[in-house]
């Protein structure tokens, strides 16, 4: 190193001042080595920073429960949330700013690359009115219904109208909101047509506020993804576990709801019950 790094005046020799120094650092050096060595690799136990981008279509309340999974099972790891659109995450991933992603995507879609993408779950979509409604589970009526939508540049609005397009009917938009929250609220007094995901419905607490419409054909749905750049190593594992939660989550929400169903010109309280067998 070019310099006297043991006082050789005793016997035997010692460090000196500077050696006790140098002999400091490199050993905080060696620390550090080690530490990169355990970031990288796949086998140690996840820790450091995990920063995590959500669309905003997910960042509801219920995420919560992966999360704190995540954490209680590797508390080295910390967690940074931010809530972006799906674009913007992209950009952030490629920019080095996010490690990864959870994102919704038409189905068939993935991310752009170089981005790598996992597709965990399915978000399955319904066309809901309210309780009290009366429009009936058919094209033709949803074309007359006015309906409360995603503004454009949706992909699921434009998936929506290319469908009833097709059937010859086209939807009178009354609202367009970029909200789930103010949506159900619009459906459930009865201000119009919504849609929106079977999940959201589900752990709001809403299932019986609405009505699920089921047009001949439709069946619309969009893809949960977790998206990154590359290999996370140490923190690979604190991912897996994430996306088993958001998977559970999905699963557990894709139960099909029971569809009502109207049967015209006969009024409720004079249609005839059928004898038991």
């Amino acid at each position: 190193m070019g310099a006297e790094l043991l006082d050789r005046s005793v016997k035997p020799p010692r460090l000196n001042s500077l050696g006790s120094r140098v002999l400091e650092q490199a050993r905080d050096l060696l620390q550090r080595t080690e530490a990169l060595k355990s970031l990288t690799s796949s086998d140690a136990e996840p820790h450091g920073l995990l920063r995590i981008g959500l669309a905003h279509a997910l960042a509801e309340g219920t995420l919560i429960e992966p999360i704190q999974a995540l954490t209680e099972k590797y508390p080295k790891v910390r967690l940074r949330l931010s809530s972006e659109l799906t674009s913007e995450l992209f950009h952030r991933l490629l920019a080095g700013e996010l490690d990864v992603a959870a994102v919704l995507l038409p189905e068939g879609k993935t991310a752009p690359p170089p981005l790598l993408t996992n597709i965990i779950a399915s978000d399955r979509m319904e066309i809901v009115q309210g309780a009290a409604g009366n429009v009936d589970g058919d094209w033709k009526s949803l074309g007359r219904a006015p309906w409360v939508l995603n503004p454009p540049g949706c992909f699921l609005r434009a998936r929506l109208i290319d469908q009833m397009e097709r059937a010859g009917f086209t939807p009178m938009i009354a609202a367009e909101i970029h909200n789930m929250h103010l949506q159900l609220a619009f459906v459930q007094s009865g201000y119009g047509v919504g849609l929106l995901p079977a999940r959201f419905i589900a752990r709001n607490h809403s299932i019986d506020s609405v009505k699920v419409l089921r047009p001949p054909s439709f069946d619309l749905h969009r893809s949960v993804a977790i998206v990154r750049v590359g290999q996370l190593g140490a923190l690979g594992k604190a991912v897996e576990l994430l996306e088993h939660g958001f998977r559970q989550l999905f699963e557990a929400a894709d139960t099909p709801k029971p569809v009502t169903r109207h049967r015209r010109g006969v009024p409720a309280n004079r249609r005839e019950a059928r004898p038991r067998k």
